[in-house]
């Protein structure tokens, strides 16, 4: 399986994930998907078999309100039966809305509450510098929840003290909850941000896949400071009527035709060597 096929069933599975549950994100989901399918397909070091091994690189999804693609992801590299992905959000599922590391193998930690995961993933790099460990900390972020102040203590804590094994991705897709993040509080420039924190700045396409595999490259041969990948990316990506559309932030799709109409936008853009897998409306 490679990356873009790898997107692809995230946001096959998220779709499902969130029709099923009648759960809220799946715009944020979509926007992010190409990052955590490039993160865990071409990119982090694990072990499904052995998921808490030592060696293993620590992924953290800070917007844990994506945490179906999270999951789905996880399903797909075998750290669970991808079946178990339909009792998403439901009562006694442990597979929660936000993602939760509690039970579930692959998870990291639990996030929901915006921006503590820079924050986390910054001790946990520090903790790895000091006991000389290799291993890289990846941190995804929103880029509405880089209006907390916390994710800029968190960046100048890593600046000062050299943690090159920390990476974040800023999923850019210009939007949060309520509207555009410029209309609410502008961070804009964000790269001059990220810069003037001393941090390796790299500015890409976030749906482009060999954009999305130099840039962590590039970040993982960096010295001495630690690295953003700011990924410009589209709320809603995939599926047309999604996109850029802040209803979908909260909204989930309904029968009737937006359910439907979904799946159908997403089989016209099945990826080579997996035609033939799918029918409609039933992931095999």
């Amino acid at each position: 399986m490679n990356s873009e096929q790898l997107a692809w069933k995230i946001r096959r599975h998220a779709v499902e994930m969130s029709h099923i549950s009648k759960s809220s994100h799946i715009g944020s989901v979509l926007s992010v998907a190409d990052i955590i399918a490039v993160l865990y397909n071409d990119i982090a070091q694990f072990d499904p078999k052995n998921p808490h091994c030592d060696a293993r690189d620590r992924i953290i999804l800070s917007k844990g309100h994506a945490g179906a693609a999270i999951y789905a992801a996880l399903a797909e590299k075998s750290f669970f039966e991808t079946s178990e992905l339909a009792t998403h959000y439901a009562d006694g599922s442990r597979l929660s809305g936000h993602v939760s590391h509690k039970g579930v193998p692959g998870i990291e930690f639990s996030t929901g509450s915006l921006g503590h995961g820079l924050s986390v993933a910054t001790g946990m790099a520090y903790a790895a510098k000091v006991d000389n460990k290799q291993h890289h900390v990846f941190v995804i972020c929103g880029d509405g929840e880089c209006e907390e102040g916390s994710v800029w203590e968190a960046a100048l804590v890593a600046y000062h003290n050299k943690l090159d094994h920390l990476i974040a991705v800023v999923d850019n897709n210009r939007m949060q909850s309520l509207g555009f993040c410029d209309d609410i509080i502008s961070l804009s420039p964000l790269s001059d941000k990220w810069k003037a924190f001393g941090w390796n700045t790299i500015c890409i396409n976030g749906h482009d896949h060999n954009q999305l595999r130099k840039a962590f490259q590039a970040a993982l041969q960096c010295n001495d400071v630690p690295s953003v990948i700011i990924a410009e990316t589209i709320k809603g990506k995939g599926i047309s009527f999604m996109e850029n559309d802040i209803l979908w932030h909260y909204r989930f799709p309904h029968d009737g035709g937006e359910y439907e109409n979904a799946l159908l936008e997403l089989r016209a853009q099945l990826p080579e060597g997996l035609k033939g897998q799918y029918q409609k409306g039933v992931l095999e």
